[in-house]
């Protein structure tokens, strides 16, 4: 169509638009016809065009939402098919799964009381179905079932099973009901206060943070006028890095180490390593001869005997006589990659300060992002480190020591006993002894020390458990210290009712008990109940509290509130072996590495790969077979870091328990009880995809 046809066409359409505008309103059943000339009608005239407009974008919404939902239905059936593949695969087919093997006396009786709930549940579903399809349910009952239950007459009463259901009626809310009440209400009292505890320790990290508030360092330790008398200025410092069966770490953090900026006739370097392979051993020893032949002052030491674990290593090394002319004492776990500027950070808070004995720094993790797992950890340690550390360190200048990344003043330790091998959390130990002893500690959050997160299920669930009986097998050892000590009375009552009582016990304590047995029990007894913002409302504050120092994970909330109650059957089976002292509460497995390097390690492996020239002279002090050996284990070494999948483990507990959380989501729906119903699913498919190990990596 030219130009000229169109401008034709609108002229006409213009003037056949002429005339009086008239609008017909439909008043059922009449009709009135309304006409309206003047500027008003051109108003009316842009409306229908808007009307037009917006009719067709509201077209457009509805197609977009549609397509939305249609690939949510799709993803989540791809998700369930897949769920179901994997039910399959690994209960039923068996294909690559090993069942987790309880040893005497660990976790077995919680595993029969589980079962033991477990199967009440499911006989009391099959009864109240029963009872459901034959009409029996009557209004929601309460405590005081006389009141609110009307009890058929005996001529109403259909049967022997209706007979039956009565009386479980009458028994439960005579009998069941008051106990699990009473229970429910000591938990959430509990609940209230941890919460408070917790939102107090934000408010403080809020207050630091407005004020900032933050350890500074009085002058500079390290500027000297006099370039001979530079050296005296540097304080001698003892580096430890106690290390059993690193294979994938131990290269990285030795190299991290040697190259801390620090004088090298006023550092001496420490590999403490409790290995029982011989190739480990090899390699590790050829690593320490490079850096050796390179200037660095670094020795090797081996154990015989593994006593005392990471304790007893420690204490091992600390009874050299060379250690007498050190002041301070830094140590990292194998899997730590220090910057070099770690030290000039962390040491020149010492001067002036002579009731300093420690200063830690934070932990920042190389593989934070890579999978859910990983990200859940890291919401928790960022919570650790930004809000309790800090605010501890801050406001009571006390903190545990999280046993790497931290500088002792090697006259601290001394005066608190030693390193001692009486529990598996030595770092906590000598933390409260040299509290009670009068020590202040530093926490330094703005120092980052990279590390590694457990990528696998299982590396991680050790770890918890060794992190949560050590504490209780300490408190009954400490407990008796604490209470004759000379620090002030306001002291010992944050030690024993903050720092064990409430953040070591009865934090998974409530969690296991309210969330994991007492809220599918009220399912079947609904006299007893929990209220709503019990279940939903705080829960989900304190983990929008929990995810603000690593905002980033955000959209991790939900998973990270199921997941935290997931744990907390490992959490409260380490709680009560260690408080009972139970034969799994000294127990220490190496956690797992993947081996997982920064950037900034990456480029500089790249940059020392990059000058093969240097290395015969690396390797001078070394003979023709040794040399050819060390090449043989470089060549094991490189086939051994291959990524190897392994056998998917079954745990138990965890799996009885979505068992158990799924029945009592099945019998809330006969409640029509919305909320209970969804947490409990949801809950429930949690447990279950960690039953199966379905979540983070099997690193071999």
């Amino acid at each position: 169509m030219t130009p000229s046809s169109f401008g034709l066409s609108q002229w006409w359409a213009k003037e056949a638009r002429n005339g009086t505008p008239v609008v017909v309103t439909m008043e059922n059943p009449n009709y009135s016809v309304v006409e309206i000339d003047g500027p008003e009608a051109a108003a009316f005239q842009s409306m229908d065009k808007g009307r037009g407009k917006n009719a067709k974008q509201f077209t457009w919404v509805l197609l977009l939402k549609a397509h939305r939902a249609v690939g949510c239905v799709a993803w989540s059936a791809a998700g369930l098919w897949a769920l179901l593949g994997a039910i399959k695969k690994r209960l039923i087919s068996q294909q690559g799964v090993a069942v987790e093997r309880d040893k005497l006396g660990k976790g077995k009786l919680l595993f029969r009381f589980l079962r033991g709930v477990l199967a009440l549940s499911l006989l009391m579903l099959a009864f109240e179905m029963i009872a459901y399809w034959n009409g029996w349910h009557f209004q929601k009952p309460s405590l005081h079932l006389p009141e609110n239950l009307h009890i058929p007459e005996t001529t109403e009463i259909q049967g022997w099973m209706h007979s039956a259901y009565l009386s479980w009626l009458s028994f439960r809310a005579d009998y069941i009901a008051y106990p699990i009440q009473a229970l429910s209400n000591f938990c959430v009292i509990l609940f209230i206060v941890q919460s408070a505890d917790r939102m107090i320790l934000c408010f403080g990290c809020f207050w630091i943070r407005f004020k900032k508030i933050k350890p500074r360092i009085e002058g500079d330790l390290f500027k000297s006028d006099d370039v001979e008398c530079s050296n005296f200025e540097y304080p001698m410092v003892l580096v430890q890095i106690p290390m059993c069966n690193e294979r994938e770490v131990y290269e990285q953090s030795i190299s991290a180490v040697c190259q801390i900026d620090w004088p090298r006739d006023r550092l001496l370097i420490q590999v403490l390593d409790d290995s029982d392979d011989e190739t480990i051993k090899m390699l590790i020893k050829a690593e320490v001869s490079k850096w050796s032949q390179r200037g660095v002052n670094i020795v090797y030491r081996h154990r015989l005997v593994r006593t005392g674990y990471k304790a007893g290593n420690l204490k091992s090394a600390m009874s050299c006589d060379y250690v007498k002319d050190y002041e301070f004492v830094a140590i990292f776990d194998a899997d730590f990659q220090p910057n070099h500027d770690f030290l000039k950070q962390t040491i020149p808070h010492f001067k002036g300060n002579p009731e300093l004995g420690l200063v830690q720094a934070r932990w920042s993790f190389v593989n934070k992002d890579e999978n859910l797992l990983t990200r859940l950890q890291n919401i928790n340690l960022c919570f650790h480190f930004e809000v309790e550390q800090q605010v501890n360190g801050v406001f009571l200048n006390f903190f545990g020591f999280n046993g790497t990344a931290g500088v002792w003043r090697i006259k601290a330790l001394e005066d608190s006993g030693g390193w001692l091998e009486r529990t598996t959390v030595e770092d906590m130990d000598i933390a409260v002894r040299a509290h009670l002893n009068g020590w202040k500690f530093i926490f330094l959050n703005d120092v980052k020390v990279p590390c590694e997160l457990p990528e696998s299920y299982e590396a991680y669930r050790k770890q918890q458990h060794r992190w949560h009986s050590g504490p209780m097998h300490l408190f009954r050892l400490c407990l008796p210290a604490v209470i004759t000590s000379k620090i002030s009375i306001w002291k010992k009552a944050n030690l024993i009712l903050l720092f064990f009582l409430l953040r070591k016990l009865i934090l998974p304590f409530y969690s296991f008990t309210l969330f994991c047995v007492i809220l599918p029990l009220t399912m079947f007894v609904p006299e007893a109940e929990l209220p709503v913002w019990v279940i939903c409302y705080v829960p989900v504050i304190m983990s929008f509290l929990n995810i603000l120092p690593a905002p980033r994970s955000f959209p991790f909330i939900v998973p990270y509130l199921l997941f935290e109650n997931t744990m907390s059957v490992t959490k409260f089976n380490a709680m009560v072996s260690g408080l009972f002292k139970l034969g799994s509460s000294y127990e220490w497995v190496v956690t797992k590495k993947a081996g997982r390097s920064s950037e900034s390690d990456l480029l500089a492996a790249a940059e020392r790969e990059s000058k093969p020239a240097n290395h015969p002279q690396l390797l001078r002090g070394v003979s023709d077979s040794e040399l050819m050996e060390l090449n043989k284990l470089k060549e094991q070494q490189k086939e051994f870091l291959h990524p190897v999948r392994r056998a998917n483990k079954i745990y138990k507990k965890e799996l009885a328990l979505a068992l158990l959380l799924l029945t009592a989501a099945v019998r809330s729906l006969l409640s029509a009880q919305g909320i209970h119903f969804y947490f409990l699913l949801f809950q429930g498919m949690s447990f279950l995809l960690v039953g199966l190990d379905l979540i983070g990596e099997q690193i071999s």
